[in-house]
């Protein structure tokens, strides 16, 4: 077991651990971090390609920024959002990866 894991005793910190998880649950909000791996995108790109309004793309990226999954950056007028480092790319590519594994069936 990594030793990040191992130390995790903090109940604050399994809330907050709790609370990443619960944000990437979303399928909208998944959707919206997935798009923005593949670098930065503005709201109004994420929205089209989605199917989203715009507005609801916007609630949710600030839900995403605070829980600093995903990160802004600002070009002339518009703000562009990308993930917030390798470890958000890193943890959905190890979900990917598992979810793509054979399954196991046990009598």
């Amino acid at each position: 077991m990594r030793a990040e894991v191992e130390n995790l005793s903090s109940s604050e910190d399994i809330v907050q651990l709790a609370d990443m998880f619960r944000l990437m649950g979303d399928a909208s909000r998944l959707s919206i971090i997935l798009v923005c791996l593949k670098g930065p995108t503005s709201v109004g790109d994420i929205a089209q390609r989605l199917g989203l309004s715009a507005s609801l793309v916007s609630h949710h990226l600030r839900l995403l920024r605070a829980a600093r999954v995903l990160r802004a950056e600002r070009r002339g007028k518009q703000m562009f959002y990308c993930a917030a480092d390798d470890h958000i790319e890193c943890v959905i590519g190890d979900m990917v990866a598992h979810i793509g594994e054979p399954t196991e069936e046990t009598d």
